[in-house]
């Protein structure tokens, strides 16, 4: 996953949310943000909006307890490189860890140690 951005998508603009700031709200004490990405075939990740790739993404939500919240069907399309998620946690600190990736190229990498092929989720600076 590479630029990786904070998206302000329109349904937040409604007064069934409240706002906490750097693009995270809140509705009924859950915590919501939707971060925008493009997916890298090359790290074994889909091509397109329309299929987004298992992974990073499982890891992603397992290191930040988050869970996907919407997938956006209307904004992942076919053919288009740029993906859409929305991601919420029931603990803001979760959501704000989560944003730590903004800017960021994760990924996962496979490693072997002592004969034994594990896969690392990597988060590094902008590639």
């Amino acid at each position: 996953m590479k630029n990786i951005k904070v998206e302000n998508i329109d349904k937040y603009n409604k007064d069934m949310y409240n706002t906490c700031g750097n693009g995270i709200y809140e509705k009924n004490g859950n915590y919501f943000m939707t971060l925008s990405f493009e997916q890298e075939p090359e790290y074994e990740e889909g091509e397109f909006a329309d299929n987004i790739s298992q992974y990073p993404l499982e890891d992603i939500l397992d290191k930040f307890q988050v869970v996907v919240s919407d997938f956006y069907k209307k904004l992942n399309k076919k053919k288009s490189k740029i993906c859409y998620l929305e991601f919420s946690s029931s603990d803001l600190r979760n959501i704000k860890k989560l944003r730590t990736i903004v800017g960021k190229h994760v990924y996962n990498k496979k490693k072997t140690v002592k004969g034994n092929t594990y896969v690392d989720l990597v988060i590094e600076a902008k590639k």
